[in-house]
């Protein structure tokens, strides 16, 4: 016989999953830490790199090539991209946990939000 989702069980789900976001966020954090620390950390010589005006694109392609390295930079980088996902992650959870429980009002007011946050995530870039 399966139980019914509840409130309870809903709310326990939404802890643990931001618990499991911030704790991944910190070990990767410190991973890339421990690492650029042994890379030998180093200012560039040439700020031409941390051009501001570049694009989205070549940002983020800057960022995954990095990553794929395994360079410390890229992987506090993709420990706070985690930090910052985790609230997304929490509010996509939380509409599917009201869809669950036909709570319908929740359910609008969890997509008006994971509407927002994703406009303003992905506009971001915008000058």
């Amino acid at each position: 016989m399966r139980k019914n989702f509840t409130d309870v069980d809903l709310n326990r789900s939404v802890g643990n999953l931001l618990r499991l976001g911030v704790i991944l966020s910190v070990i990767t954090s410190l991973i890339g830490f421990i690492k650029l620390f042994t890379e030998g950390f180093k200012m560039p010589k040439k700020y031409t790199s941390l051009d501001m005006g570049s694009s989205s694109e070549k940002v983020w392609g800057m960022f995954w090539n990095s990553l794929c390295k395994g360079e410390g930079m890229a992987i506090i980088q993709l420990g706070i991209l985690l930090l910052i996902f985790t609230p997304l992650v929490r509010i996509i959870f939380a509409l599917i946990g009201y869809l669950k429980e036909k709570d319908y009002v929740y359910v609008v007011i969890s997509s008006i939000v994971l509407a927002i946050m994703a406009v303003s995530f992905f506009t971001g870039y915008a000058h």
